[in-house]
């Protein structure tokens, strides 16, 4: 397993390393990610095509809820013949802080669980206005037990963040 998850990890670098690089649109930006689940985010470039996005998130079911500390290297590239989006592909890591509280049978349980994320997005960032919006998709999988499963798939959100430093 160890060996085909090698393999295709240096096929997929060397297929994007082949794409031809483009600037992106703005140094860092700072905002929200709304969604599944709610979160305040930066995201800094780090060079042309790669970036850092750190973000804190929280989310509340009716007896349990989650805070989370995530980051992210996303690798950018230009969309074919539309000006200012971007697609992208990452990856990163979590370390979500899970509680539960039935309300009835005063059952409560807490844990602690870390996860390994990968994200697949669009960006846009408008010339005019110093704002970037971007929709995208985090399946994420917890490596240690907890509450919860250890795969999940429905991690995705729409991001809205002002632009800092062009």
């Amino acid at each position: 397993m160890k060996k085909q998850f090698t393999i295709l990890f240096f096929i997929a670098f060397g297929v994007l390393a082949a794409f031809n690089v483009q600037g992106q649109n703005y140094s860092s930006a700072i905002g929200a990610r709304l969604g599944y689940p709610l979160a305040l985010s930066y995201k800094k470039f780090i060079s042309d095509a790669g970036a850092i996005e750190l973000y804190g998130a929280y989310r509340g079911y009716t007896y349990y809820n989650w805070f989370s500390v995530n980051g992210a290297y996303q690798y950018h590239q230009d969309f074919p013949n539309v000006p200012n989006l971007q697609w992208y592909v990452g990856a990163g890591a979590g370390v979500y802080f899970f509680s539960y509280d039935d309300g009835y049978f005063n059952t409560n349980y807490a844990s602690t669980r870390v996860a390994v994320q990968g994200y697949l997005g669009l960006e846009y960032t408008f010339e005019e206005v110093p704002i970037s919006i971007s929709a995208d998709w985090i399946p994420t999988i917890f490596l240690n037990k907890g509450y919860g499963n250890a795969f999940g798939s429905g991690y995705a959100g729409l991001g809205v963040r002002y632009v800092i430093g062009r």
